[in-house]
């Protein structure tokens, strides 16, 4: 009996998620990504170890002069997921079924580790509908209206990509439809996470992390500036010369 109860224990751990690799203990449910296709930027930026992960999209690869293609693609993941536990990638076709074939191609190299974005159309959430059916996980993004957060949960969507500050450009209240999409979530009690996109300034980051927002992306223009504070700055320059004049 002892012999069949360890066996089960045994088995049914092996079917359990595995400890996060790069996310520390103390994080809690906050998760940073960074927001760029610059493999550059991610060699200055993600050893730091505050990056849950990497976004990218087809106008980003363009920006950074890298390729749209699968192969590229899969080389990118690999690179990014040597520093973080996650890499987002934009899936692109003109179907719901050449969506899916993107999506499933594109995470292919690991798809516990691998999310794929599409867009919040109709045509989108059908390819997202074949993609979480085919156990991919799947980002809703390009999202500009807080009624979109009760189709990402219900397609099985793990985050939506709301652009707050294109909604703000736009004329809306960016933040105040990023936390009804919140809202919503949490009223219908989904697991989806709204995953803030289009952060123009670190301010803005702060004040809805603040009010329970958890999930963000933004460029490396936006994380430098989370380093910015000259007390802190001149604070460290003492520590060291005090530790070099006594040492």
């Amino acid at each position: 009996m002892f012999l069949f109860l360890l066996f089960w224990l045994m088995t049914l751990t092996s079917f359990l998620p595995s400890a996060s690799a790069f996310s520390p203990e103390f994080r809690g449910a906050c998760r940073l990504f960074l927001d760029t296709a610059d493999t550059t930027e991610w060699d200055d930026l993600l050893p730091m170890g505050i990056f849950h992960g990497v976004t990218c999209n087809p106008t980003l690869l363009e920006r950074a002069g890298e390729p749209c293609t699968i192969k590229n693609l899969h080389k990118m993941s690999a690179k990014a997921l040597q520093f973080t536990d996650e890499f987002m990638c934009q899936a692109w076709g003109g179907t719901a079924k050449e969506l899916y074939d993107c999506g499933m191609e594109l995470s292919r190299p690991d798809r516990e580790r691998i999310v794929v974005k599409v867009p919040v159309t109709a045509t989108g959430v059908e390819g997202a509908a074949l993609l979480v059916r085919a156990n991919c996980r799947v980002c809703l993004t390009a999202s500009y209206n807080h009624k979109q957060a009760l189709i990402a949960a219900n397609v099985g969507a793990e985050y939506i990509a709301p652009y707050l500050g294109r909604m703000t450009d736009a004329g809306k209240d960016g933040a105040a439809e990023c936390f009804k999409m919140q809202e919503i979530i949490q009223g219908i009690e989904a697991d989806t996470r709204v995953l803030v996109a289009s952060i123009r300034d670190c301010q803005t980051m702060i004040d809805l992390a603040a009010e329970g927002m958890e999930t963000f992306t933004f460029s490396p223009a936006v994380a430098r500036e989370l380093f910015v504070e000259p007390m802190t700055k001149e604070a460290a320059s003492e520590f060291e010369a005090a530790a070099a004049r006594n040492c």
